[in-house]
C-alpha cells in the first residue's frame, strides 16, 4: 500500500509543478502531494508494525536504517517540490 501511495504522491507533485508552469491554480495539487507523502509514511509505519508484532527483529534491523534515511530524504524533497510554486510566486512579486 505504501508503494501505491508513494507513486500517487510523486504523480500529484508533478501535476502540481505542471499546473504552476501552466499558470493554473495548483494549490489543491500541492495539498494533495503533501497529504499523500504523509499517508505514504503512515502506511509504511503500519506495515512495519506487522514485523514488530511477529518479532521479526532481523527484518527490522535490515530494513529500518535504510528506509529511515530514504523517507527523510524523500519527504524533504517532496516538501520542497510542493512548496516551490509558492516560493517562486513570492520571489516573482518582489
Amino acid at each position: 500500500m505504501w508503494i501505491i501511495l508513494g507513486v500517487i504522491a510523486i504523480v500529484v507533485t508533478f501535476i502540481n509543478l505542471y499546473l504552476y508552469a501552466a499558470g493554473k491554480d495548483y494549490k489543491l495539487a500541492m495539498a494533495m502531494g503533501l497529504s499523500f507523502t504523509a499517508l505514504t509514511i503512515c502506511a509504511d509505519y503500519s506495515y512495519l508494525t506487522r514485523w514488530v508484532e511477529a518479532e521479526d527483529w532481523a527484518a527490522l534491523s535490515d530494513v529500518i536504517p535504510g528506509m529511515a534515511r530514504a523517507f527523510w530524504f524523500l519527504t524533504i524533497v517532496s516538501i520542497l517540490l510542493n512548496i516551490a510554486p509558492i516560493l517562486l510566486e513570492r520571489k516573482g512579486k518582489k
